[in-house]
């Protein structure tokens, strides 16, 4: 067998892709305007599907904070803070986020999937368990793999099924994290989070939630799912990123658990990789600084989410189970997607396409995340672009 005979499936699937004339995952856009339109195919289009969900990726103070700072600190850190030292902007948002969390402590990663997999692997191995939402994301599973803990699925977003399976583990549960997400990132759903930190405190295990798309979007100061609802108390590791909220790209972890320090140490994906470059930490503390300060950021991205889920939602189409600035159309014919994905954006408006294996229920979607950047107009033209494609497909 030859060695990329095992990628025959992935090859077939892009050539019936292209067949079909859907280069999904290949797009480019050849100029970004704004955080809400790109030149894309020579086209004006609407961007609704790049999880900007506070619209500050343009925003003159991140932009100036990270242009200081790749004059005066140059353009990488070309090496990891345990070998390289520590500079003084990675040190400083740390204490920032810890201070925003209300926490101990914090430790910021290159990527926000660097940090799922690092502190994952990090916190769990061998003679441990990972009970996992069956929804969690590809980083959260492939965390959970390079652990060599025991991993355990419950059914998503059911505190009964999580509830049940501790049980069964008895006195272990003492040796289990549960890992959940605050806002799920196919259908944007919201994790019963209320139910499933009493399970946890009843059986004594661990909680680590993710929020990667709740940081800045719930809860009244925007710390996320936990903080809207009220169990902040009881999560022993928050994970999120920046690149969502934030405009920019990264990772943390918040813990009041002191030993946060010495897992750092223990990390590899923490000791072993470059730290961001100073321009990017540089922009993303502008950024946590423009969210703590501007909560009507958070409002208008509500309001746009709102508006849009009310017109897809009288239109006709199955939507996720609740508001969210995620959006999914859910939508059991392949073709029926493929067809819309290329209708939109020859009307102008871009969103992602998620087929099987990759979205959770076996059918497709077309996922659109909201801005608070985004105009009504630019809420009222997705959804005008959504009824056109779906009567009529492509135009000619």
């Amino acid at each position: 067998m030859s060695l990329f005979e095992k990628f025959e499936p992935i090859a077939a699937a892009r050539r019936a892709l292209a067949e079909s004339g859907v280069e999904s995952i290949n797009v480019v856009m050849e100029q970004v305007l704004s955080p809400t339109e790109a030149l894309i195919e020579g086209r004006r289009t609407i961007l609704a599907g790049t999880n900007n969900y506070l619209g500050l990726t343009f925003h003159p103070d991140c932009v100036q904070a990270a242009r200081r700072a790749l004059k005066s600190e140059g353009t990488g850190t070309t090496g990891s803070r345990a070998a390289n030292g520590n500079y003084s902007g990675h040190v400083a948002l740390e204490r920032e986020l810890a201070d925003f969390f209300g926490v101990r402590s914090v430790i910021v990663f290159s990527t926000g999937y660097v940090a799922n997999l690092g502190m994952i692997a990090t916190l769990t191995g061998p003679g441990d368990v990972l009970l996992i939402d069956a929804d969690s994301h590809a980083s959260i599973y492939d965390g959970c793999r390079l652990s060599g803990a025991e991993i355990i699925r419950f059914r998503h977003n059911d505190p009964a099924d999580l509830d049940k399976r501790l049980r069964r583990l008895g006195e272990r549960a003492a040796r289990t994290v549960v890992i959940v997400e605050g806002i799920y990132s196919m259908f944007g759903d919201r994790a019963p989070l209320e139910e499933i930190a009493a399970v946890k405190r009843r059986h004594g295990a661990y909680l680590l939630v993710d929020e990667a798309h709740s940081l800045g979007v719930l809860g009244e100061r925007g710390r996320g799912r936990a903080e809207e609802a009220g169990v902040e108390a009881d999560v022993d590791f928050i994970i999120g990123t920046f690149s969502k909220s934030l405009g920019a790209i990264g990772g943390y972890c918040a813990s009041n658990h002191p030993e946060l320090d010495l897992v750092r140490y223990a990390n590899r994906a923490y000791v072993f990789t470059a730290s961001p470059s100073p321009s990017v930490i540089a922009s993303t503390r502008s950024a946590l600084a423009l969210l703590r300060a501007h909560p009507e950021l958070r409002r208008r991205l509500w309001e746009q989410a709102r508006r849009l889920y009310a017109r897809l939602s009288a239109m006709g189409f199955r939507l996720g189970p609740e508001p969210s600035p995620i959006i999914a159309v859910r939508l059991v014919d392949r073709e029926q997607a493929l067809a819309m994905w290329r209708g939109l954006l020859a009307r102008g408006v871009y969103v992602n396409l998620v087929l099987p294996p990759a979205s959770p229920d076996g059918g497709s979607l077309l996922r659109c995340s909201v801005s608070a950047g985004h105009t009504p107009e630019q809420i009222d033209q997705i959804a005008q672009a959504f009824a056109e494609a779906n009567a009529t497909g492509a135009p000619d």
